[in-house]
């Protein structure tokens, strides 16, 4: 089977379905469920993303337990990066180093391997969604307490009215698609 091939005008924001009310009421979730099923749609997406990835001279990319883990693993895949994934607590089996964040609806913790990041590594930093910066500042977190570098920043989605992009300081933020109002 060949790879799928997405025209470069294809309108990703028509593959995102709005869920009201989920996971509590008032949180408009982003279900990138129709995306996921689309070849072309979800070629494009890794596609834009590696390209940003190769720009940034990704050694590795770090991503976020779990929709994270469907786009990152695929774009190191893609520029030949390492993976790492980042997990909620207690599913890693080996010593790991954590950082807490804030979601916009509670308090979570992401986990890596303690020897996962070396120092020095250029890392992508990747989740599906920016929306507060909590998930994507507490990897930012990880990758710099290890001594490597944060590269950059990749989204798929960034929920600007939310401000998550100035949670990461100084980091570059590459976002595919931009919600500008609730």
């Amino acid at each position: 089977m060949e790879a799928e091939t997405a025209p470069a005008d294809l309108d990703l924001r028509a593959y995102v379905r709005d869920i009201p009310d989920f996971p509590r009421p008032g949180i408009v979730f982003k279900d990138l469920t129709p995306l996921f099923l689309d070849a072309s749609a979800l070629a494009r997406v890794i596609e834009l993303t590696a390209e940003y990835a190769d720009q940034r001279k990704v050694e590795v990319v770090v991503a976020a337990e779990a929709r994270g883990f469907i786009l990152g693993a695929a774009v190191a895949a893609r520029v030949g990066a390492g993976f790492i994934p980042a997990r909620k607590p207690g599913k890693l089996p080996l010593e790991t180093t954590a950082a807490e964040y804030a979601l916009e609806y509670g308090v979570d913790a992401l986990e890596v391997h303690r020897d996962a990041l070396a120092g020095g590594a250029r890392v992508l930093v990747h989740d599906d969604l920016l929306a507060t910066g909590g998930t994507a500042g507490a990897l930012c977190e990880l990758v710099r307490g290890a001594g490597a570098q944060v590269a950059g920043c990749a989204f798929l989605i960034e929920l600007a009215f939310l401000a998550g992009r100035e949670r990461l300081g100084d980091a570059d933020v590459h976002s595919l698609i931009t919600y500008d109002g609730a």
